[in-house]
């Protein structure tokens, strides 16, 4: 039984191992195996009737066994076939050529190791091109096969030819026939090492969601030998889909097949081969030369040198000839010939264009835009030995060395560079030379693994030596560049340059800080943990400048913090001192929270948590504090968008900003760009606006204010501020450049004679006046983005983007001017000379991007490419005439001869096939063509009967059959065919007047008609062509002249234009004559005709009005116009709904807007006594209305008060009502301008005919400024004799409140009209102004722009955080309401035709100096008056005001508290802190009265005293008493100071000195700053900083608890018997014991606090809040005044004590 039992498993095992031996795929030693393989790979749409590209390998692969594990591989007979056309119509077309060619090295031996189904390595001959190896490995691919024995369904990373990815098999056995069925599927999307390159991307972020996604799949038939299974049949698909927009039908397919199939096997074995074959490595895809080769032009090197001088000769000559359109194209051949030239052939080249200016600049572009590590090294090369000149050289650094590959030898010979003297010696080529570096380090360690720390070291060293030699300069330049190189290894050496980590930094000024925070950003990129580790202790480091700590903001928010940290920074902020820092905080996390991006959703939803722990109040801040301010928008369908944000980050130490960056950042399929960044830093800028000259070091002000500092415990002067603006430029992350103005530059522009200066502007005159003439042009890579995979046919796919841009620039300028310039030249000969100036310029831009997707090698290209090509090209020839003397310019230019395009924008995709063996017969047809297959639903289905009619009726045209509801004018088609839908239309505006016209031609045809998604859309042609056309005219035209007279000879040259007269008849001929004349001309009595008619009936109507109430009681007439407006309002209120009536009706029938137009009556002097009587006892009575529902109607927006709107008319006033009405009768008469006022300006644009008619246009403006109600009129007509079209504009202020104006135009100004009224009144009771728009009648054209203007208003007020609703409001009518709620907010109400916008609380950049509590019903002052002040009257509320009245003080930072001062002491009231002390104000209680106050002033030499006595305000200057009957009083020192008498009291204006204005009355004292004191000041006024939260800070910079110990604080001591002021500020120690943390202890007061001298008793206090700071009871420290101070000690406990405020000074004991 054991025997048969042990013979059992023994046959099992057989059976078992050679079932898993057979499984393992193989070939036999001895045998040849005989493939017929195709290989095919297509690029197109997916649609049907679409053009498609590909190419199709055809061949016999033979198979035979060399030895154990290799195997000979040899094509037979291999055929290539391009497609190129619509698929699957149209068939392959073969080149014989270009088989001759791959057949060349396809045919070749090649031997592979296989083993168990794994392709080993694979050996070629020597020197065989990687296309051919790439080729096989496509082939071998198909073999690969990873069998496992006891699975059959499994997953596993396989290799393949496009590297280490996941594959799926499942295994079927079919034991009958004996054959295994294998399926194998890739995720090319899921691959642990994958193979891609990618070229241009190193500064766009990677995407995580993939827009290019990719499978394979594998379908293998085998059979059982006895070497293993045998593969019998191999099929392969690959597909990419790529949807560049995100669209899931918006696709683009790259599909890939492959066949191998067994024809024969033989019984014969390979004989080794005679030829030295090379190891060329895995099945792993290898890069050949398409990494030089651009996809978009296929050249056969044959001499490049040669080549590159052909191309160079014709594009010179086409610039020459001004044909510039294929420039771009030829210009990326070029540098496609310089990637593939040898460092001799550049020599070479060189050689022969260094002496010529138009070669040299195209050869030195092309090989800056080349890239190649031979181009830099050339480059390098010619800078080091100064072959180019300063500017060549540092247009190179700033654009190859940012372009060119970054491999270890561009990297050394930058090192190399930086060190070398010709770049040291160059600060400007210094500074490019290390930022370039630095970029090149980010993109040699952003495709390698590791960064070498050799590579950073010049970095470091820069860095470490301007720390050692504290060079400002170096630092910064350090610091950038290794933000540039954006390396974590960096990150120790920034730290240096860190307060908060580097003790040393204390010294280093903000900007280095600032620079330091910026240098981490890129860093965060690779750490982003420790980057925000240490931005947060920037951050929330108090010491720091707010500037500073912005920033920190700035890179944290960067780094895309999660929610733990931005609630972090929230929290931060409910304890925040600076509102700066507040302010920017709350508005960067506002920004982020409504941000729609995908990248940011998390950050978004973070900052949404966050601001609900912050107080609203930061977002209505005014713009004095930061912002943060975002423009933008994202589409989430095509997954692409564009943000652009600027930081604006203000200084309390200056009313500019410190430091402005602008950003634009582009976001396309989940990858992010930050395409340009421009930041200007600006510190001390506000000593550059005042005189400098002034010596306030020498005065007596200075020397004292240093004196009383002493007597302020821990006062100190500010630091100087030395004026300094920094700039710097990024492109996609990379700073370009920087530049520095600092105090030294500014001084030396400053101190240039103004004789130097007038010379410079001369030398320049002179240099133009000698003529300007030359050609200039520019050719640039915009752009070269490369992404490349390998396809299982071993061609290799690419995705490419290329642009190319050219701008040429022709001039011939020459200017002459009479008289000519003087020796002693001063500007203002300007005003004197006539200068005429002779141009012929001819600017133009070309550009080229090329988008492709398709195969790319040296041999052959074929895929899609779409062309964009866009040309502006703007002619301009023309003569100017200039005379300032007699204020005229006279323009002339020739006219339209010929058509002119000025701007051409074309697209086209296409299918292309090229060949290098046939270059000069490429294939290239229209992805769509003319016969495409339209959609379904346009298909016309045809009956037996319709076929079956004769010829003749099939011959008809598609129009005869068409409906009238699908006929089209000549001007716009649509053409319904089989090629989808066209779209044409041309858009023409004609002067015939001038003999031109411009038209808008637009022209599509797209894809849209299969699949509605963007791709579609650009798919097919489009073209827009802005042309200038010329127009037929009855006789030619010389010239078109332009015309400006300004002054009195504007009504002199318009007459002259009709009747010729000389310069002496017009001086002589009469005032009235001109007026005469001018209105004939002009057409005035046609214009006003039609007004006069209309005028007439009105009158008629009034009239009859006024006969039916000259029986009627005047009360009674006045009830029955109230209620009848009452009604109206009422009928109008009820119209409307209850929620938003507050936005309808907003015209003056509506209670909720109350003009404020007064109605007065008065009592002629004609009348009797009792009328006059009766006028006098009604002129101060007043009648008020109020509506409840109206007021219910505009709680809504209000929502702050329940008091009904009212409407109130006065009567008081009579001579107000009479200047009211003439203002309102001004309006309409004179009706004419002219017939009071000439002309001030006359603009004539006519066209020179040779039959010497009149054609064009004239212009006349007539102004009336300077009456009560200023008006303007503007005439426009047409010159010729045949035409009535005018134009006509009349704009007044009818009186206070209100402003009118229309516009019309047409025939006699009679055709259309749109009209305008701005007036000023009240909108629920706050003081508001509404502007209507009326247009009865416009053109159709306005109106469909006005439509489409329409449809995007809605989502631009959602964005905005505007309300809106629908409502049938009056049509043709606009009316916006803006009402003042505060001086930094206001509503907004906005009523549309069918649409109401509004908003509450919208923020004001500026506050606006008016109150809204005061009614503007009681406003004395004109309206118009007030709007004329508003830029004053801002420029004034930028200015710090404080002011003393009584016992409450206003700060200049607007904090109110109410003290009572102590008798006898000066308090430091206001003060310059800055290191030149100019000013000091003080302040204490008078003698003659405690509610009165005496101050004195300390300005340079002056010592200036005001207190009253006897009822006046006595003035001393100096100690000499000044009586008010010599003022005013003018200094005579270097700066201005006026004392003079002012209402009751005196006024000081001091401006260079900082005080703006002074005003003292004894019981008011009034102060204002010029806004460049902003930071500069101290004292109980504060610091004129805007930082409220320190609003009670002290001299010694403690911010005291409570307003009196704040105001204690800037009390001046006196020597106890000298002065009259007995108080000094003295450190207390709590008397009781205390016990703190459960220790008995002694505490000490931080601050001092105010008490009596030695020797004086209080005889009154106050209670003032103190901080302590306590030790062990039997601690021996001795604490006095010196060794406590803030900062020194902790403050450990909080107590209230009594502060004296008065003493008792009988025991004060005093030397005689």
């Amino acid at each position: 039984m054991r025997r048969i039992i042990l013979a059992l498993v023994f046959t099992f095992v057989g059976k078992y191992f050679n079932y898993f031996f057979l499984l393992e795929p193989g070939f036999s030693n001895s045998k040849t195996y005989l493939y017929s393989y195709e290989g095919l790979i297509l690029h197109g749409l997916q649609d049907r009737g679409l053009a498609r590209a590909g190419l199709r390998l055809t061949c016999k692969v033979e198979i035979s066994g060399l030895s154990h594990n290799y195997h000979m591989l040899k094509i037979l007979s291999p055929q290539l076939d391009e497609y190129n056309g619509i698929w699957p119509r149209d068939p392959f077309t073969r080149s014989s050529k270009l088989i001759q060619t791959i057949s060349s090295c396809l045919t070749q031996l090649f031997k592979f190791e296989y083993n168990r189904g794994q392709i080993g390595n694979i050996y070629a001959p020597k020197d065989t091109p990687v296309t051919c190896v790439n080729l096989m490995r496509g082939i071998l691919n198909m073999l690969q096969i990873t069998l496992k024995k006891s699975q059959n369904a499994y997953d596993l990373q396989e290799a393949g030819i496009g590297g280490v990815c996941h594959t799926r098999y499942i295994i079927q056995e079919d034991k009958k026939s004996n054959r295994i069925t294998v399926f194998k599927t890739k995720d090319l999307n899921n691959c642990q090492d994958k193979v891609l390159k990618n070229i241009g991307m190193a500064y766009i972020r990677p995407c995580k969601e993939k827009i290019i996604k990719g499978t394979a799949a594998f379908t293998y038939k085998m059979k059982y030998t006895d070497a293993g299974t045998l593969i019998t049949q191999a099929v392969s698909q690959q597909v990419y889909q790529i949807s560049p927009f995100s669209e899931p039908a918006g696709v683009a397919v790259m599909e890939a097949r492959q066949e191998l199939t067994l024809s024969d096997i033989k019984n014969s074995q390979a004989s080794p081969s005679e030829i030295q074959l090379q190891n060329y490595g895995s099945l792993r895809y290898d890069f050949a030369r398409e990494l030089l080769q651009m996809p978009i032009h296929l050249i056969k090197m044959k001499n490049p040198k040669s080549q590159i001088v052909e191309i160079l000769q014709q594009l010179i000559q086409h610039n020459q000839q001004g044909y510039n359109r294929e420039a771009p194209a030829k210009f990326l051949e070029l540098i496609q010939l310089c990637r593939v030239a040898t460092p001799e052939n550049l020599e070479s080249l060189w050689k022969q264009c260094a002496d010529k200016p138009q070669y040299r600049r195209w050869l030195l572009s092309a090989i800056c835009a080349a890239g190649t590590t031979e181009t830099f090294m050339f480059l390098k090369q010619k800078i080091h030995n100064e072959d180019l000149s300063y500017l060549e050289s540092a247009l190179t650094i700033a654009l190859a060395f940012h372009l060119s590959k970054a491999d270890d030898h561009t990297l050394q010979a930058v090192a190399d560079l930086v060190t070398s003297f010709r770049i040291q010696r160059a600060p400007m080529l210094r500074k490019l030379a290390f930022l370039a570096y630095g970029s090149m380090i980010n993109r040699y360690c952003s495709v390698s693994s590791s960064c070498p720390n050799k590579i950073l070291q010049p970095l470091h060293d820069l860095a470490a030596e301007a720390i050692s030699k504290n060079h400002e300069d170096d630092m910064a330049l350090a610091l950038k560049a290794i933000g540039n190189a954006g390396e974590p290894a960096s990150i120790k050496r920034i730290l240096k340059f860190l307060p908060i980590f580097s003790p040393a930094a204390m010294a280093f000024p903000v900007r280095i800080y600032i620079d330091a925070v910026l240098a981490l950003r890129k860093i965060a990129r690779k750490d982003p943990a420790k980057v925000r580790e240490i931005l947060l202790q920037i951050f929330v480091d108090h010491s720091l400048a707010p500037t500073v700590r912005m920033m920190a903001c700035v890179v944290i928010f960067e780094t895309k913090p999660a929610l733990p940290l931005v609630t972090t920074m929230a929290n931060a902020l409910l304890t925040e001192s600076s509102l700066q820092v507040a302010s920017f905080t709350y508005s960067h996390m506002k920004v982020l929270a409504i941000s729609r991006i995908p990248q940011l959703y998390n950050v978004s939803a973070a900052c949404n948590i966050a601001l609900k722990l912050l107080s609203p109040r930061l977002d209505r801040l005014s713009y004095r504090y930061s912002k943060v301010i975002h423009v933008g928008g994202y589409y989430p369908e095509y997954r692409a968008g564009a943000i652009g944000r600027v930081y604006l980050m203000n200084s309390p130490s200056s009313m500019l900003p410190s430091a402005i960056i602008m950003k634009l950042r582009g976001y396309y399929a989940n990858t992010a760009t930050d395409f340009v960044e421009v930041a200007l830093q600006s510190q001390g800028l506000t000593e550059l606006v005042r005189k400098q000259n002034i010596p306030f070091a020498e005065y007596d002000t200075y020397k004292k204010l240093k004196v009383l500092g002493k007597t302020l415990l821990g006062w100190k002067e500010l630091p100087p501020e030395n004026p300094l603006i920094s700039a710097y430029v990024k492109v996609f992350g990379h700073e370009l450049a920087f530049a520095d103005v600092n105090k030294e530059l500014i001084q030396q522009t400053a101190l240039t004679e103004s004789s130097d200066r007038h010379m410079l502007v001369k030398n320049v005159i002179n240099q133009i006046q000698r003529g300007i003439a030359g050609q200039w042009t520019l050719a640039i890579l915009a752009g070269e983005v490369r992404h490349i995979v390998p396809t299982c046919v071993g061609l290799p796919l690419e995705l490419s983007l290329y642009s190319t841009g050219l701008i040429h620039a022709a001039a011939n300028v020459g200017v002459n001017m009479s008289p000519s310039l003087s020796g002693s030249f001063k500007p203002l000969q300007f005003f004197d000379a006539n200068v005429q100036l002779h141009a012929d310029i001819n600017p133009s831009i070309y550009t080229h991007t090329v988008a492709m997707m398709g195969i790319n090698t040296q041999y052959f290209q074929s895929g899609l490419e779409f062309h964009a090509k866009f040309h502006a090209n703007i002619p301009m020839k023309f003569y100017a005439k200039i005379n300032m003397k007699d204020k005229s310019l006279k323009f002339e230019t020739t006219p339209c001869h010929q058509e002119t395009e000025l701007v051409t924008a074309r697209t086209k995709v296409y299918a292309i096939s090229r060949n290098v063996e046939e270059i000069t017969s490429a294939k290239r047809s229209s992805v769509l063509p003319e016969e495409a297959v339209s959609d379904v639903s346009e298909q016309r289905f045809k009956s037996p009967e319709r076929t079956s009619i004769n010829g003749a009726m099939t011959q008809r045209t598609a129009s005869d059959g068409m409906s009238e509801k699908y006929s089209y004018g000549p001007e716009e088609e649509f053409h319904h065919r089989a090629g989808g839908r066209s779209y044409a239309r041309v858009f023409c505006s004609k002067l015939h007047s001038l003999g031109c016209q411009t038209c808008l031609n637009l022209q599509l045809r797209d894809a849209a008609f299969l699949k509605d998604t963007f791709l579609y859309r650009l798919v097919g042609e489009h073209e827009i062509k802005l042309v200038l056309k010329p127009v037929r005219t009855d006789a030619a035209i010389d010239k078109i002249q332009l015309e400006i007279q300004a002054g009195s000879r504007a009504a002199f040259r318009i007459i002259q234009l009709v009747t010729p007269v000389s310069e002496e008849d017009d001086d002589s001929t009469p005032d009235d004559v001109v007026q005469t004349k001018l209105k004939k001309i002009l057409g005035i009595e046609s214009i006003f005709k039609v007004t006069d008619l209309h005028l007439k009936k009105q009158a008629a109507k009034k009239d009859k009005a006024k006969i039916a109430e000259i029986s009627t009681d005047p009360a009674a007439k006045y009830q029955s116009s109230s209620s009848s407006s009452s009604s109206s309002s009422s009928s109008s209120s009820s119209s409307s709904s209850s929620v938003g009536d507050k936005y309808r009706n907003t015209d003056t029938k509506d209670k909720t807007w109350q003009a404020r137009q007064r109605e007065r009556s008065s009592s002629s002097s004609s009348r009797g006594g009792s009328s006059s009587s009766s006028s006098s006892d009604s002129s101060n009575s007043r009648s008020c209305s109020s509506s409840e529902e109206d007021h219910a109607a505009n709680k809504e927006l209000q929502g702050k008060s329940d008091k009904p709107v009212r409407s109130c008319s006065s009567s008081s006033d009579s001579e107000y009502s009479k200047q009211q009405v003439t203002h309102s009768d001004s309006f309409r008469s004179p009706k004419f301008l002219g017939d009071i006022k000439p002309p001030i300006l006359a603009v004539i644009l006519r066209a020179i005919r040779t039959d010497r008619k009149l054609a064009g246009f004239q212009l006349v403006l007539y102004t009336d400024l300077h009456s009560t109600t200023p008006r303007i009129q503007v005439f426009v007509s047409n010159i010729s004799e045949s035409s009535i079209w005018k134009l006509c504009a009349d704009a007044s202020i009818v009186n206070s409140y209100k402003a009118a104006g229309y516009l019309k135009w047409g025939q006699d100004c009679q055709d259309y009209r749109i009209a305008g009224k701005v007036v000023t009144g009240q909108f629920a009771d706050y003081p508001a102004t509404q502007i209507k728009l009326e247009w009865p009648k416009v053109p159709s054209r306005i109106k469909i722009a006005a439509r489409w203007f329409y449809t995007f208003l809605p989502g631009v007020a959602y964005m905005l955080g505007f309300s809106q609703r629908e409502q049938n409001n009056p049509s043709q009518q606009a009316t916006l309401v803006m009402a003042l709620t505060s001086p930094r907010t206001c509503d907004v109400a906005l009523k549309l035709p069918d649409l109401t916008i509004y908003g509450r609380d919208i923020s004001l950049p500026l506050p606006l100096p008016l109150d809204p509590s005061i009614s503007t019903s009681v406003l004395q002052y004109p309206a118009w008056n007030f709007f004329t002040k508003i830029p004053s009257s801002v420029i004034d509320s930028l200015k710090g005001h404080c002011s003393v009245s009584q016992n409450m003080i206003t700060t200049f930072d607007e904090v109110e508290f109410n003290y009572s001062m102590p008798a006898n002491c000066y308090h430091v009231l206001a003060q310059d802190c800055s290191p030149e002390l100019k000013f000091l104000v003080m302040m204490k209680k008078a003698e003659e009265s405690a509610d009165l106050k005496a101050i004195n002033i300390k300005l340079a030499s002056h010592e200036i005293d005001m207190y009253p006595s006897n009822g006046l305000i006595q003035l001393m200057i100096n100690g000499v008493q000044t009586p008010a009957e010599i003022l005013p009083y003018t200094s005579n020192s270097d700066a201005y100071i006026l004392i003079s008498s002012e209402k009751e009291g005196l006024s000081v204006k001091a401006p260079e000195y900082g005080i703006d204005k002074l005003y003292y009355d004894g019981h008011t004292l009034k102060i204002q700053v010029g806004f460049w004191m902003a930071g500069k000041t101290c004292g109980i006024c504060g610091k004129y900083d805007g930082e409220s939260k320190q609003k009670y800070q002290m001299p010694s910079g403690y911010v005291a608890k409570d307003a009196v110990s704040f105001a204690h604080s800037w009390i001046l001591s006196e020597e106890p018997c000298a002065g009259a002021c007995k108080l000094q500020r003295t450190l207390i120690k709590i008397e009781k014991p205390v016990g703190f943390e459960n220790v008995a202890s002694k505490c000490y007061s931080v601050e001092p606090v105010l008490r009596c001298v030695k020797g004086c008793s209080a005889t009154r206090t106050a209670p003032v809040f103190v901080g302590f700071h306590c030790v062990p009871a039997d601690s021996t420290a001795s604490f006095d005044e010196e060794q406590i101070r803030l900062n020194q000690k902790s403050e450990d406990l909080e107590n209230t004590v009594d502060a004296h405020t008065m003493c008792s000074c009988e025991q004060l004991q005093c030397a005689a």
